[in-house]
């Protein structure tokens, strides 16, 4: 156990509160016991001091967070955040007007807020962000708006244009900035930001880089989360006067463990409910292995949407054909086994399948992928928006953020190459307007197989929460300390977040009080080492990055 050297650690409070053994000790009865108990005993041991050590980081940052000074931004009575709300044709849900208070109250203050706001795709995430950036407006400060994709940054920057209106368009100045812009534009955007001109500046990575800089930056915005890690964050609010205000959006609901662990230097906050008027989504999945004709039925399907005057997405796992092991198929009760490779669906074929069946004979078919130019992904993108393209064929570049509500359906073709989060958040693009969704979750994966689990979890409930469980469970933690996304390469040792949310939950409790006691750790100096070593090896330094 790395984490577990020496004896100056300098927690033998910490340690003998529980129970535990000393190192040297623990370490025999791991190699030598003399029982299963005092083996299972000593694993607790360091399972408990690993958790206790990644929880310790998280309170460290937490009480940085509360200990720099941020500029408050406290709301204006009349001002842009008061007009945005009055002129809304809605009023927000419940849970919207609660987290907007304690987000608004937390910008009021003198400390960055840093706090994670989960909920459900279409839950009304990017709404209490924008009141929110409207408050900080009010006094002046800019809103950066980090988008992991160019379509998901486009999409966001015309919804907040339409939500503001022309009005309180013209006093915010919304700015796109993305690195696929022409030249001119962007050059345009980055002097409006530097300025102070632009007060609400949405983008991609483009925002981090060394070209752009902000003459204010108030608070900063990042969604989907899990596509970037603690560093790339920081490295935004790095171009702050001060330390900006911080909000992390997600549409994958977190399991709580992953939360206390990935996101233990956030406040979380979660909207459950749907505003009213949502239609639901009925999800099915098609096994072709066992019904090989029903991916006929399928396109006959996506006809009927286009005739009734509606349109159809299909999502491709790869945009050229591609002949890959399917690790996917392996059976849960055969891990080891293999699968015969097969030549996944992909974007350009399907096209080409869908133009060419009579029954689509007429209708506009069209490909969107992350590899197009930036303009022709915004053509294509209008377009659909428009009415004027029944079918989009497209990769995940659509899996969040695209808003068409008279799309209905959406077919998944080969859904076994996808995680149940990307499935969840792919279906939340259909039945956003006045009628129901209904996604088709095309698979060949046999019975019993890891793949077809996933598949058929998503087809029995639109619960993201109950989904992500499902998930963690299937799947295991990932690499909660650094990149990868699948259990079997977690950096974690003993610790598993899956199976260990308790444990964790209280070595939470013990890290926060301990910080609170001795937040220079000055009384545990052998512990102030482990942290500076795993620090300075990188592996915590991506914490969150899951």
């Amino acid at each position: 156990q790395g984490r577990c050297r020496g004896q100056r650690t300098g927690l033998h409070d910490v340690r003998n509160a529980r129970g535990y053994a000393d190192v040297a000790a623990s370490f025999e009865s791991v190699h030598r016991p003399y029982s299963v108990s005092e083996a299972m005993a000593a694993r607790a041991r360091f399972r408990f001091e690993e958790a206790f050590v990644i929880q310790t980081v998280l309170a460290q940052r937490r009480h940085a967070a509360a200990a720099s000074t941020a500029t408050a931004r406290p709301p204006r009575h009349g001002g842009l955040r008061d007009r945005f709300v009055e002129q809304l044709p809605f009023a927000l849900t419940q849970g919207q007007q609660e987290i907007a208070e304690v987000v608004g109250a937390e910008l009021a203050t003198s400390h960055p807020m840093h706090r994670l706001l989960q909920g459900e795709v279409g839950s009304g995430k990017t709404l209490v962000a924008l009141r929110a950036m409207l408050q900080v407006a009010d006094g002046g400060g800019q809103l950066a708006l980090l988008a992991p994709t160019e379509v998901l940054a486009t999409q966001h920057f015309r919804s907040i244009r339409d939500l503001l209106g022309s009005e309180l368009g013209a006093k915010v100045r919304p700015v796109l900035l993305t690195g696929q812009m022409p030249l001119a534009e962007r050059k345009k955007a980055l002097l409006s930001a530097a300025v102070g001109e632009a007060l609400v500046i949405v983008g991609t990575h483009a925002l981090m880089s060394d070209k752009t800089g902000f003459h204010d930056l108030g608070f900063v915005v990042v969604d989907e989360q899990h596509r970037f890690g603690v560093e790339q964050r920081d490295t935004l609010r790095r171009k702050g006067k001060t330390p900006p205000h911080l909000l992390v959006m997600t549409a994958t609901p977190i399991p709580r463990t992953v939360a206390l662990t990935a996101f233990g230097d956030l406040e979380v906050s979660t909207i459950r409910e749907l505003p009213p008027g949502r239609q639901g989504i009925v999800t099915h999945a098609v096994s072709l292995t066992d019904h090989p004709a029903w991916g006929d039925r399928a396109w006959e399907r996506a006809a009927e949407e286009v005739r009734s005057g509606r349109q159809v997405y299909v999502v491709c796992p790869s945009i050229e054909p591609a002949e890959v092991a399917v690790e996917s198929e392996l059976s849960a009760s055969d891990p080891a086994g293999s699968a015969p490779p097969r030549v996944l669906q992909s974007v350009l074929a399907t096209v080409a399948e869908l133009r060419a069946r009579p029954s689509l004979a007429g209708v506009r078919v069209e490909a969107l992928t992350g590899a197009m130019p930036g303009p022709e992904k915004e053509a294509v993108m209008m377009a659909f928006a428009a009415g004027e393209i029944g079918v989009l064929v497209a990769t995940t570049v659509i899996e969040v953020g695209v808003n068409v509500p008279n799309a209905t359906l959406m077919i998944v073709r080969d859904a076994d190459r996808f995680g149940i989060s990307q499935l969840h958040q792919l279906r939340g693009r259909v039945g956003r307007g006045e009628h129901p969704g209904l996604c088709l979750l095309l698979s060949p994966a046999e019975e019993g197989s890891i793949a077809r689990e996933r598949v058929d979890a998503v087809a029995a409930t639109t619960d993201g929460f109950d989904l992500a469980e499902v998930d963690l469970q299937l799947r295991r933690e990932g690499d909660i300390l650094g990149v990868a996304q699948s259990g079997g390469r977690s950096s974690l040792k003993l610790l598993r977040v899956a199976e260990h949310g308790d444990l964790i939950a209280h070595a939470r409790e013990v890290a926060g009080a301990l910080l609170d006691a001795d937040p220079e750790l000055e009384h545990a100096p052998g512990l102030r080492e482990i942290i500076e070593q795993e620090n300075r090896s990188g592996v915590l330094e991506n914490l969150g990055k899951s």
